[in-house]
């Protein structure tokens, strides 16, 4: 299978601005508890994965990296953005190798967890899980011991009065914006919004307890973030309106079982098993339709002239 990894698509850029912005602020003044070497860390081992593989697969002569500065950059904007998702969002006190860990298993996984496309020639595939949430699901999953999310206060934890209301505001139309015009997916982040809620409603029933605190996730900076910057990925999300509206609630769906079940850190595997999910449907629907083509292929050869007397 050919890996043919796409160039940046529009969104990329402004995602990786806002990031970098939030991750700079959040360790001068909004009170980020990790370590100030976490994102250099990071965003070094996101690097470093990106150029290797690139290197191993296309070779140093035809590396998409290079022909200067400029191609160097837009090459690593998806790189930047994973490294620093990863940095921001896991907190591993001084355990730096954590934190590379993490972010190597974010670039490695579009390599090696990849579907064909259904459409598209033969060979081309994409990958499909969310970088990002698949390296931090990993690292959750093996150094369960060493590792944990970052606490969801600290995104304005040395803010008081109106910015508390202000920041989270910001990111709320930055993020409506930037997925309603560049990643096209504000129908996906209203399904999810949506369906987290009725999840929550759904629970309060069964258990009969109240549905407040089920809903007091909503209310934080770490559930924005990933709400605006993380589930609605426009490169493992669907393109249609309506398979946006499924995979949004059906995520949230995921994310209201695992809370009943009681397992932790529920958004984020929540999102692997939605994008697994969904990776799965692309292979069966890449499946058929090469099965669908080599039928046809064969009525059409069985109903050609051989041509002898």
């Amino acid at each position: 299978m050919t890996l043919v990894r796409p160039q940046p698509k529009p969104g990329v850029l402004p995602f990786a601005v806002a990031i970098t912005v939030l991750n700079l602020l959040g360790h001068l003044w909004l009170g980020f508890e990790q370590a100030w070497l976490t994102p250099f860390v990071a965003v070094g081992s996101a690097y470093a994965s990106e150029l290797l593989i690139e290197v191993l697969i296309n070779g140093w002569q035809k590396a998409r990296f290079r022909g200067g500065l400029r191609h160097l950059v837009r090459f690593l904007l998806p790189a930047h953005i994973s490294g620093l998702a990863v940095g921001m969002l896991l907190f591993t006190g001084e355990r730096f190798v954590v934190v590379a860990f993490a972010a190597a298993t974010a670039i490695f996984s579009k390599i090696l967890l990849r579907v064909p496309v259904p459409g598209a020639p033969a060979g081309v595939s994409t990958h499909f899980m969310n970088p990002s949430n698949f390296g931090i699901a990993v690292t959750l999953l093996l150094f369960s011991d060493w590792v944990g999310v970052a606490q969801p206060y600290q995104f304005t934890e040395n803010v008081s009065g109106a910015l508390d209301w202000i920041i989270p505001l910001i990111i709320v139309c930055s993020g409506s914006v930037l997925n309603w015009r560049a990643t096209k997916r504000l129908p996906l982040v209203l399904a999810w919004l949506a369906g987290f809620a009725g999840q929550a409603l759904v629970r309060a029933l069964i258990t009969g307890h109240s549905v407040w605190p089920l809903l007091a996730p909503m209310t934080g900076m770490a559930f924005v973030l990933f709400t605006f910057y993380m589930v609605s990925d426009p490169m493992t999300t669907p393109r249609a309106r309506s398979r946006q509206l499924v995979f949004g609630a059906g995520t949230a769906a995921l994310y209201g079982l695992l809370s009943y079940l009681g397992i932790v850190f529920g958004l984020f595997f929540s999102l692997c098993i939605a994008c697994f999910a969904r990776g799965a449907l692309l292979a069966l629907a890449s499946y058929r339709e090469r099965g669908s083509t080599a039928v046809a292929r064969m009525a059409s050869d069985i109903s050609q002239p051989s041509g002898q007397a």
